[in-house]
């Protein structure tokens, strides 16, 4: 498999994040990740001599706990013959938890993509930029600006702008001189024209050549300017080569570059922004009709909406960072469910069971990714799941206006 899903483009950010949220003490995190290639017996041998090695640590509480997540590793390890076909990565550690005290944690991850070498590292931090190599967007395009005034390169990253350089030149604007003058004063203004553009064309093709994955450059002012200098040799000939279409925008500053894939997502629909926007458009088309419109937004409404199965499309925020979790009684077994922001979920207090006239606290049952839940639902009705990025003007409404969450029906129906 050469790319991933949505879905799992999700599941591997959020891991990521969670892994990074963990910080040792000490040199007390240990990555492990194991290719698809290599034996589970020279894995053991390998962290065996690590763990005669660790021995040596001067510090004991950092030795113990080194010690314990090799031990760890070694005996998960157990459960497999050969590696899965795209290897395994391990994560085992104790993790910092305040006030002195560590807390032992365990992540084993079967990536979507292939592990391509072998890696073990012993750090304060969990070593994740392999796992973030595989999570970088292979849809690369660099962004282009430029009139006499000023200019500005920038790079889409998936549904993500990014600035990298602004300029602005010393090309002299109009003037009211007449006669000789007026031909020597525009021959001066055509020279710094040229030295500007020369400028500009060898920042952007310094900048564009370090892009590996580039797959197009696309060029974007107010004015002719631009074709101008898409149509001269003002690039170096690998990135001019590079140029798919020049696009009239307003702006040659930073609100340019939006302005311009905005421009570009229209034409080039192929393009990860380009569908958001489409997806989006349709559902913000949909909300303003007064009668049988098909969209639905609010978690309760949507909810429902997915249990009769009636979601044509269901749009998530990239952004939702929210839980759904189950409370459960011990005493009377009744259960409800819960949804709470992530940064909440750690300091939740369950309440008092409202059936049972028990004092004690209800116990958290079960916890799920809003996203992942919801998403679950809508693949069991064939309820096709857009994950939207924040990063277009549609997308931030969606997360804005609307909780990160909303659906387009398949029928028009009262809920």
């Amino acid at each position: 498999m050469d790319e991933m899903t949505q879905r799992q483009k999700y599941d591997l950010k959020r891991k990521i994040e969670e892994l990074k949220s963990c910080k040792g003490k000490h040199t007390e995190l240990i990555s492990l990740y194991v290719p698809p290639s290599k034996k589970i017996f020279d894995v053991v041998s390998y962290l065996k001599n690590e763990l005669s090695q660790s021995q040596n640590i001067k510090s004991k509480t950092t030795k113990k706990n080194v010690l314990s997540a090799i031990e760890s590793i070694l005996s998960r390890l157990k459960q497999f013959k050969n590696p899965p076909e795209n290897g395994v990565i391990f994560f085992v550690g104790h993790k910092s938890v305040g006030a002195d005290q560590t807390e032992m944690v365990a992540f084993i991850i079967e990536p979507p993509l292939p592990i391509i070498t072998f890696l073990y590292r012993c750090d304060s931090l969990f070593y994740v930029e392999p796992l973030q190599q595989m999570f970088t967007e292979k849809e690369v395009y660099g962004l282009f600006l430029i009139d006499r005034r000023e200019c500005t390169i920038g790079i889409l990253r998936g549904s993500r702008v990014e600035l990298l350089k602004y300029m602005t030149s010393q090309v002299p604007g109009k003037h009211g001189r007449g006669g000789q003058s007026q031909r020597r004063f525009e021959r001066l203004t055509e020279i710094a024209a040229h030295e500007w553009f020369v400028k500009c064309g060898e920042k952007a093709s310094q900048i564009f050549l370090g892009e590996d994955k580039l797959k197009g450059i696309l060029v974007g002012g107010s004015g002719p300017t631009k074709q101008y200098f898409a149509e001269e040799s003002y690039l170096h000939y690998e990135i001019q080569n590079k140029i798919i279409d020049t696009f009239d925008t307003g702006y040659t500053d930073e609100f340019g570059l939006k302005e311009l894939v905005a421009a570009a997502s229209e034409t080039m629909t192929d393009l990860k922004i380009s569908q958001d926007k489409k997806v989006m458009k349709r559902f913000l088309k949909e909300i303003t009709k007064t009668e049988k419109s098909l969209a639905v937004y609010g978690e309760k409404q949507v909810r429902k909406a997915l249990e009769m199965g009636i979601v044509d499309t269901l749009l998530l925020s990239e952004d939702l960072r929210k839980y759904r979790i189950t409370l459960s009684c011990q005493s009377c077994e009744y259960t409800e469910e819960k949804t709470i922001d992530e940064d909440m979920l750690s300091d939740f207090s369950p309440p008092n069971c409202p059936k049972c006239s028990t004092s004690t606290p209800m116990e958290i049952k079960e916890n799920i990714d809003l996203v992942d839940e919801l998403s679950d639902i809508a693949e069991k009705t064939g309820t096709k799941v857009e994950l939207i990025s924040k990063n277009s003007e549609e997308g931030d409404s969606l997360y804005s206006a609307f909780s990160g969450l909303a659906g387009i029906l398949r029928y028009a129906v009262d809920i």
